[in-house]
């Protein structure tokens, strides 16, 4: 996808010849940077991919200050914690950079994910972005449980005693693979070193992996757009998209303003409201970690808890654990089930913008049930939105191949909505 990669670099002399020679610096900048044509009409949506690329280095430099003074064991973890935001200097401050960046990482891809959704960004020919993308995901969920964990909080305690015990309901495999993951027969400090080593080391080395393999799948396939028009099947003279404007200057400077309003109000919630009305930090999870003592209200952290009410929702503990993992394979195989002629929702009629709209509903609905403590009204609603959750997805090969749509324009347009 980059412009005319065949014209002459600039020879460059003194250091910068000598680097080039064994770096190609300038090389990956013209093929990557200026040489780089993303389309010209890109929105308010399409930061959300930079922001969490931003957010990821801000969770890996913080995430290596804070290992620094963490002391992981069943007896030191609590203790270091408090250490940390009691006597380090600005460590309470590298803390919550680290447990609002958690939240801010989830808020920030949950959009990425919906503007995939809201233009057609999964569609061919970007199936495998999509799939390394929804690996990534899976990976960021993977790491940011085991890092909840780590504080040794008494709701981390038994969140964790929640989320591995569903391992458990896998047939044949489950109890030995509980055991397994957990190196004992309880939640206990072997967890915690297990924990702490996949946390610091092997899941980040993942995410680096994968979110280099998205990035390589987002060159060689293009940027979509909000018009779901493929900008380099039109080109001029030079090889260039004519719908298309290099990335840089153009969208490194869009981007660095969206990076300004987002640290603008991250770091108005870390400094103001670091545990967001105990929605990013629940109150037990200032308390040591506790056996004898159960909270009064056991849920995860509010990214998961949409997955949580899925599983709340139905009576059979093993029923509602295979219907939270389908929930979130339906992810997955989204390229496959949307049989629409059309990318972009611009495009779309209202069968397609019902669907989205009650998915939307559903989703944060799930998420705000699984907050709460179950009742009966509650639980009633987890299935209503859980059956509509699935609908979308279940449904989809139906009714995306049925709604009526409008002419997509060859070229793309200037509307930013």
């Amino acid at each position: 996808m980059a412009g005319n990669n065949d014209s002459p670099l600039p020879v460059r002399t003194g250091f910068l010849g000598w680097l080039n020679k064994r770096l190609p610096v300038d090389v990956f900048v013209r093929n990557q940077l200026t040489g780089y044509y993303a389309p010209k009409n890109f929105n308010f949506w399409y930061f959300f991919g930079s922001l969490a690329l931003l957010v990821l280095v801000m969770q890996l430099l913080t995430g290596v200050f804070l290992t620094m003074h963490y002391k992981v064991g069943e007896l030191t973890a609590f203790d270091s914690v408090e250490y940390i935001m009691r006597e380090v200097p600005y460590g309470w401050l590298l803390r919550y950079l680290h447990s609002t960046g958690a939240s801010a990482f989830f808020i920030v891809v949950y959009l990425h994910m919906f503007r995939a959704m809201l233009y057609g960004s999964y569609k061919s020919p970007r199936e495998l972005l999509w799939l390394f993308g929804m690996v990534i995901y899976l990976a960021l969920m993977a790491e940011a449980f085991m890092g909840y964990v780590l504080p040794w909080g008494n709701m981390s305690f038994w969140g964790a005693q929640v989320i591995v015990n569903l391992f458990g309901t896998i047939p044949v495999i489950g109890p030995g693979l509980v055991e397994w993951i957990r190196g004992d027969y309880g939640i206990a400090d072997a967890t915690l070193n297990r924990f702490f080593s996949l946390h610091v080391v092997a899941v980040p080395l993942v995410l680096l992996l994968l979110v280099t393999l998205h990035l390589v799948a987002l060159h060689e396939s293009g940027s979509n757009n909000p018009d779901g028009v493929e900008i380099k099947e039109k080109k001029d003279a030079k090889g260039n998209p004519l719908d298309g404007i290099p990335f840089h200057p153009y969208y490194t400077v869009k981007d660095i303003v969206g990076v300004g309003v987002f640290l603008t109000l991250f770091c108005a919630v870390v400094f103001f409201m670091p545990t967001f009305g105990g929605i990013f930090l629940e109150k037990p999870n200032f308390e040591i970690a506790n056996p004898m003592s159960t909270p009064e209200h056991i849920a995860p952290v509010w990214y998961f808890t949409p997955f949580y009410a899925i599983l709340r929702a139905v009576p059979d503990q093993q029923m509602g654990a295979l219907l939270m993992a389908l929930s979130l394979v339906c992810f997955f195989l989204l390229p496959w089930l949307d049989r629409s002629p059309v990318k972009s929702t611009r495009y779309r009629g209202w069968i397609w913008k019902s669907a989205l709209t009650i998915f939307v509903i559903s989703f944060i609905g799930l998420g705000y049930l699984g907050l709460e403590p179950p009742s009966g009204l509650y639980t009633m609603l987890a299935r209503i939105f859980s059956v509509t959750y699935f609908a979308f997805f279940v449904l989809m090969p139906w009714y995306s191949k049925i709604d009526p749509v409008k002419p997509v324009p060859e070229r793309v347009t200037n509307d930013h909505g």
